[in-house]
């Protein structure tokens, strides 16, 4: 019986070649979105799974609170994780890392035997205890993770960067110069390396330095204060079996026993709270050691993978529901014979299941073609093990067999609830119901199209905003170049100096950081005449007397740092208009002059300001724009970790050429490294760009799915319609006015989806604007461009069969009658 279902859903398909082909292909497109999307949120989800204890690593954040609002941070304090480990049994283990600022370039070097200088930049290192180890699994290839950070001046290595340093040869014991803006200049011994992960983890280290030793021997000695320098990120390791809820429950009675006094003072509180490993990646709180993921993209392309695919399944139902003229006489021949319509059921839903193996087949070769364009546009490397790939497997038969079944449902029982005698008769006709409905399919496919096109638009228009919008300083014509060790420091004014007399660059200047950066240095500071209960969070940036001229802020009050001003020191500051705001001056002007403060051990550290700068965007456009405060530095070696060269609009090139050729004359032994500000800054946006062109990959792809549809059922209707067509031109219809007549049926239906669609989309993308501090609005022409752009997609599918239907000789369509 089986074998014989088989047999008439091949012919049926063969007979049916057209009508095959779309739902086939539609079918396998749909599955392939499905696949491509869930490897997507199968590596998003599974993230720091592989960790031997990792059902017991949590990573203890901070809460920073402030007249009732919350300011939820992924850091501590240097000895919090210490303290609450002595103070509490349930913690068998804890581990603080620093990150030697996420995407910033250290400087690592190895002198060969020759006497040459192996020299390499690299990103994601950080700073650890030696019980990192303990708390996070990595498999090492060389050396001991239960002791390879507990001397001073240690690193461990990833596997790649071992090679490039010391090719094939083993890397255990070598010394190498690592040189970073946080730990400034030191020689390393390499006690360990380590090779990828079997999965995806939110701490993505390509190498571990160990606290003790270099300049960070305070951090390791835990002197820095529990109140402030949260620039921690504390992992914990939990004995077995504890409750998360009591334990997080004790830490109000820590907070008051050794920091209530302090926090009262300033008029602050703090909460700790802990978060399983598992989940830190989908936390949707950033740190400046990783870039989480984000739950709400997931469940974007978790709906625009089940709605492709749902659209493929419409277009099998409408097209087997119109088709269904075709098959009513081997329906009543059938039922004259004696078959049931239990019989008849299960044969329509056995040829629905054939064509969805079929398409399962295509979409699987489909999946395997697209995958390296899938991670190159993703930005991910999906990697799996057998037994994940065999759950995968086994989830796609699974949604396959429901594929088959939810698109030859309907047609399945419509099919077969024909009577065989009204069919034999030739009385049969498409009823009401079958003809709504395809309509509402109709209409409910390109309410889904037109949502994704909107929402393409909208993407599109605020990834040009951010490109575009004026970010308050000149980010073009701007070159980055990193100080990395001493001497590159140390030998920063002679370089500044020979540069100044190149005709191809205006200015230079040095900063800590630059705008588009992480800056890592906060405080709280309160205003002349007030105390620390005033206090308020100030980001500071430590700058030369030219760094503000070289970005081309713009000046309100006062003036800015200048070598024509040597009585500025230390505690001179250049604050922006939030902190003028803020810290409730009257204005620009009034600040001037004044001073900012805070109070620590029994000490009042006071800073004058000299200038007030127009607000300028010194993080990226997802968040607001904060109090800044720019605190001059006249020393390179002890704070400058950029130098920044504006140059003239036509002379790129030749500065390039200018500043490597100075740069390999001081520093010869370090490679010139260079970015360009303005592509910087963009790098903010990459997971908004990733997520905006998969977007409109799966919009384009749902809309040919959709016109397949929308083709295959104007083909139908074209051939239903193929004598009254030629009636028409016979007495005399134009051609325009009979593809008028095929096309407007349809137009009614991508209008009627267009006005449905357009409130909910705009409700939607408004909800995906509101992830950024600064946004474009979402227009009335969005609307007018997507109506347009639908129904012209729309009448161009169609206009194909109803222009080859206007256009046919209607002798041969009326020889019949």
């Amino acid at each position: 019986m089986f074998r014989n279902y088989i047999k008439i859903a091949w012919r049926s398909l063969m007979k049916n070649k057209v009508f095959s082909f779309i739902n086939i292909f539609g079918l396998s497109v749909g599955l392939t979105c499905c696949m491509l999307i869930a490897l997507y949120i199968f590596h998003e989800t599974g993230y720091d799974s592989y960790h031997k204890n990792g059902e017991r690593v949590y990573r203890l954040g901070t809460v920073f609170i402030d007249q009732g609002v919350e300011d939820m941070g992924t850091t501590t304090a240097a000895p919090v994780g210490r303290m609450l480990q002595q103070a509490y049994p349930e913690i068998e283990a804890s581990a603080r890392v620093l990150h030697l600022f996420r995407d910033d370039k250290t400087l690592l070097q190895v002198k060969e035997q020759s006497g040459a200088v192996n020299s390499i930049y690299e990103t994601k290192g950080l700073l650890a205890d030696s019980n990192i180890f303990k708390v996070l699994s990595y498999p090492f290839t060389e050396g001991n993770p239960a002791t390879a950070l507990q001397e001073p001046n240690t690193v461990v290595l990833h596997s790649s960067i071992a090679e490039k340093l010391f090719g094939n040869e083993p890397a255990l014991n070598k010394i190498i110069r690592i040189s970073s803006s946080t730990n400034g200049d030191t020689s390393f011994r390499v006690t360990g390396v380590f090779a990828d992960a079997s999965g995806p983890t939110h701490l993505e280290a390509r190498f571990f330095l160990s606290f003790k030793g270099g300049n960070m021997n305070g951090f390791a000695n835990d002197n820095p204060g529990i109140v402030n320098n949260n620039m921690f990120n504390t992992y914990v390791l939990l004995k077995q079996g504890t409750d998360i809820a009591k334990l997080q429950a004790k830490f109000p009675a820590f907070i008051q026993q050794h920091l209530g006094d302090r926090l009262k003072q300033m008029g602050k509180q703090r909460r700790y709270y802990l978060t399983p490993v598992s989940d830190i990646y989908l936390s949707g709180v950033d740190s400046s050691v990783s870039k989480g993921g984000s739950k709400t993209s997931l469940f974007i392309l978790g709906s625009i993978a089940v709605l492709t695919l749902l659209i493929a399944c419409i277009n099998f139902m409408n097209l087997s529901t119109a088709n269904s003229a075709k098959r009513a006489a081997e329906v009543g021949v059938r039922k004259v014979l004696g078959a049931e319509k239990q019989s008849l059921l299960r044969q329509f839903l056995g040829e629905s299941l054939v064509m969805a193996m079929i398409g399962l087949f295509f979409a699987l070769g489909f999946t395997l073609l697209l995958l390296p364009l899938f991670e190159n546009v993703s930005g991910k490397v999906f990697i799996l093990n057998l037994q994940q790939k065999l759950l995968l497997g086994g989830l796609f038969i699974v949604l396959t067999i429901i594929t088959g079944l939810v698109a030859g449902s309907y047609p399945a029982f419509y099919l077969s609830a024909f009577k065989p005698i009204q069919v034999l008769k030739g009385k049969l006709s498409n009823s009401l119901s079958a003809v709504s409905l395809r309509k509402g399919l109709v209409v409910f496919q390109f309410i889904i199209s037109i949502v994704l096109i909107v929402a393409s638009v909208v993407i599109a228009n605020q990834m040009t905003f951010l490109q575009e919008k004026d970010l308050g300083f000149q980010k073009d014509q701007q070159i980055v170049i990193p100080l990395r060790t001493s001497n590159a420091k140390n030998n920063f004014q002679t370089f500044k100096n020979e540069i100044a007399n190149s005709t191809s660059i205006n200015s230079i200047g040095t900063s800590m950081a630059y705008p588009g950066i992480f800056n890592p240095q906060d405080w709280l500071m309160y205003r002349q005449g007030q105390n620390m209960n005033n206090s308020k969070q100030v980001f500071i940036n430590m700058v030369d007397n030219s760094f503000l001229q070289t970005l081309g802020v713009k000046l309100l009050a006062g003036r800015l740092f200048s070598a024509q001003f040597s009585a500025d020191t230390l505690t001179s500051f250049v604050i922006n208009e939030q902190a003028v705001k803020e810290f409730g001056f009257a204005n620009a002007q009034d600040a001037v002059g004044k001073w900012l403060g805070f109070d620590m051990d029994g000490e009042q550290y006071r800073f004058n300001i000299i200038g007030v700068v127009k607000d300028f965007h010194f993080k990226a456009l997802q968040e607001t724009i904060e109090p800044f405060a720019f605190r001059f530095y006249n020393d390179p070696s002890a704070g400058f970790n950029y130098v920044i060269a504006q140059t003239k609009a036509t002379g790129l090139k030749a500065a390039l050429t200018t500043l490597e050729s100075t740069w390999n004359k001081m520093n010869p032994n370090e490679p010139f490294e260079y970015s360009f500000l303005d592509q910087d800054f963009q790098k903010n946006y990459e997971a908004e760009q990733r997520q905006a062109t998969l977007i409109n990959y799966f919009t384009l792809v749902a809309i040919i799915i959709s016109c397949l549809g929308l083709f295959g059922l104007a083909t139908f209707t074209a051939e239903q319609r193929t004598k009254e067509v030629g009636i028409r031109k016979v007495l005399g219809a134009s051609v325009y006015g009979v593809v008028a007549l095929l096309s407007k049926d349809f137009l009614k239906l991508v209008t009627v989806a267009v006005l449905i669609a357009s409130p909910l989309a705009w409700f939607v993308m408004n909800k995906w604007l509101q992830n950024f501090a600064y946004q474009t609005s979402i227009t009335w022409q969005v609307f007018v461009l997507t109506t347009l752009v639908s129904i012209a997609i729309a009448f161009i599918t169609i206009s194909f069969q109803a222009v080859k239907a206007a256009l046919a000789n209607p002798v041969k369509s009326l020889r019949t009658e």
